[in-house]
C-alpha cells in the first residue's frame, strides 16, 4: 500500500484544517451570532434601531443627529444634540473622540493674512479649552443663560498666559519680564491688564512664546457653570444621541417658546423620553434628543 510523500500529507492536513476553520468561524460562527441577535429584546438593537416618521426612516436611536438650519446654527424649535467629532460631524463611518486632554489649553492661533483673504489656515489648532469656552457662551446665549466658565475669557477663549522670565530651582518663573494673552491675538485686548505687575500682552502672529510658562487664570465664574457639561464636550465615539436631564430641562423653556407651548407640556415629554441607569446603578438618567425632538413634531408642530 503506498502512502504519500510526508511534505504532501502536511499540506493535505493544513487544507483540511483551513478547510474546517473556514465552515466554522467564516459561516458557522457568523450565522449563529446573526441568530442570537434576532431573539426578542436584541434584534431592534442589532437591526440599527432605526427610528421611522411616516413609513420613513430619519435615523437610529443609538446615534446622535443635528438639528440645525442650513447655516448650520441650531434650530430654536429644536432640543440641541452634543457636538460631534465623528468625521465631519455625526458619521457613523467616522466615529472618533478628539483625543484632547485637560492640559490642552494653548491654541495655535491662524495666519491673519489668511483669515483677512477669507481662507482656512490649515496649521491652525482649537485647544480642548478654547473649544469648552466657545461652546459655554454658544449655548448659553441660545438658552439665555450666563455661560461663563472657569479658565475662560469674555470672548470665548482658554484664559491663558505665556509667563517669560528666569526661572526658580522649582521651575516656576519668579520674576515675569513679558507676560502675553497666548490664545488672545493682537490687536485684541487682553482680558486681564497685568500679571505680577506686568502688563500683558496680545500673541503677535509668528512670534515664539515656548519658553514661557503656561499659566491659566480661573476668572471670577461661578464654581458650577450653568451650561452642563455634556454641551461643552463631545462623546467619545462622537455619535452618542443622548444628553443630559439638566440640558434638556435648561433648553425646555426656549423650546416651549419657539413652538407657542406651556414649559409644563415639554418638560412632560422629556420626562417620557428620559432612560435610567444601565442595570439601575450605572451612569445618570439621560434624554434620547432624537426622539424627543419626533414627539415634540407630533405632539407640538412648529408654526414658524
Amino acid at each position: 500500500m503506498s502512502t504519500l510523500p510526508s511534505w504532501l500529507r502536511q499540506h493535505v492536513a493544513a487544507l483540511r484544517a483551513l478547510l474546517v476553520f473556514t465552515v466554522l468561524c467564516g459561516a458557522a460562527y457568523p450565522l449563529a451570532i446573526a441568530a442570537v441577535a434576532q431573539l426578542p429584546g436584541l434584534k431592534d438593537k442589532a437591526d440599527g434601531s432605526y427610528v421611522e416618521v411616516d413609513g420613513r426612516r430619519v435615523g437610529s436611536e443609538l446615534i446622535g443627529q443635528p438639528f440645525l438650519d442650513s447655516g448650520g446654527n441650531p434650530l430654536k424649535q429644536y432640543f440641541q444634540v452634543r457636538e460631534s467629532n465623528a468625521g465631519d460631524g455625526w458619521d457613523p463611518m467616522a466615529t472618533s473622540a478628539s483625543n484632547r486632554g485637560m492640559e490642552d489649553v494653548v491654541d495655535t492661533l491662524p495666519d491673519p493674512a489668511l483669515v483677512k483673504a477669507g481662507e482656512e489656515d490649515e496649521n491652525a489648532r482649537e485647544s480642548l479649552l478654547t473649544t469648552v469656552c466657545a461652546r459655554s457662551l454658544k449655548f448659553g446665549g441660545l438658552d439665555g443663560v450666563e455661560g461663563s466658565r472657569p479658565y475662560c475669557t469674555e470672548s470665548g477663549v482658554g484664559a491663558v498666559l505665556s509667563v517669560i522670565g528666569p526661572r526658580d530651582a522649582t521651575g516656576v518663573v519668579s520674576r515675569p519680564t513679558k507676560v502675553v494673552s497666548i490664545n488672545e491675538a493682537c490687536p485684541a485686548n487682553p482680558f486681564v491688564a497685568e500679571y505680577k505687575g506686568v502688563e500683558v500682552e496680545c500673541n503677535t502672529y509668528g512670534q515664539d512664546y515656548s519658553e514661557g510658562q503656561i499659566v491659566p487664570i480661573r476668572g471670577d465664574a461661578p464654581e458650577s457653570p450653568a451650561v452642563p457639561a455634556d454641551a461643552v464636550t463631545a462623546s467619545g465615539s462622537g455619535l452618542d444621541p443622548h444628553i443630559s436631564t439638566e440640558w434638556a430641562e435648561l433648553q425646555a423653556p426656549r423650546v416651549a417658546s419657539a413652538r407657542g407651548v406651556p414649559a409644563e407640556r415639554i418638560e412632560k415629554l422629556i420626562k417620557e423620553h428620559t432612560t435610567g441607569r444601565s442595570l439601575g446603578f450605572m451612569g445618570e438618567p439621560a434624554v434620547n434628543v432624537l426622539t424627543l425632538n419626533i414627539a415634540l413634531d407630533e405632539t407640538a408642530p412648529f408654526k414658524g
